[in-house]
């Protein structure tokens, strides 16, 4: 319930994501907590973090915006406008890529509005880590909920 709500708040389906992967060191670093927003009123801009996911992909990526472009469509179709357009188009790069993420759109050309999932507004270092472990080794997962089971069964009275 709390989650929806930090979502309904935020505009995002996913408030908070944690760093998988080293594509945008040293700006984040694996297992750093992101907390995003995704104003609608507002246009991303050159240089903002975003979190997307394209279709096909289960995994948000946490990349940079490279490029924007806005576009408004009239009756002989899509046309470049003024930063008050209706669609916008964006290209991003992790920072510690050397190429843009175009590979990464699985046939996109561009990103839409409807595939980013939020602005980077603020981070915890490290704390998503635990995530991390408890993928990376199903062991401990399963050892941190028995040991919680046991515990819930032993302070019983």
């Amino acid at each position: 319930m709390i989650w929806k709500g930090l979502g309904l708040i935020t505009n995002t389906e996913s408030p908070i994501v944690v760093v998988l992967s080293g594509s945008m060191e040293p700006a984040f670093y694996r297992g750093d907590l992101l907390f995003l927003t995704n104003p609608s009123n507002q246009r991303y801009q050159t240089g903002d973090i975003t979190v997307y996911k394209v279709p096909g992909a289960d995994i948000p990526i946490v990349h940079r915006v490279l490029e924007t472009h806005d576009l408004v469509s009239d009756k002989r179709g899509v046309v470049a406008a003024a930063p008050l357009a209706q669609q916008q188009l964006l290209l991003t790069k992790g920072d510690n890529n050397h190429i843009d993420d175009i590979e990464l759109y699985q046939g996109l050309e561009w990103l839409e509005r409807k595939h980013i999932v939020g602005k980077v507004r603020g981070f915890l270092p490290y704390v998503g880590y635990v995530t991390i472990a408890m993928n990376d080794f199903p062991q401990l997962k399963y050892a941190l909920l028995g040991g919680l089971g046991l515990l819930a069964l032993i302070q019983r009275e």
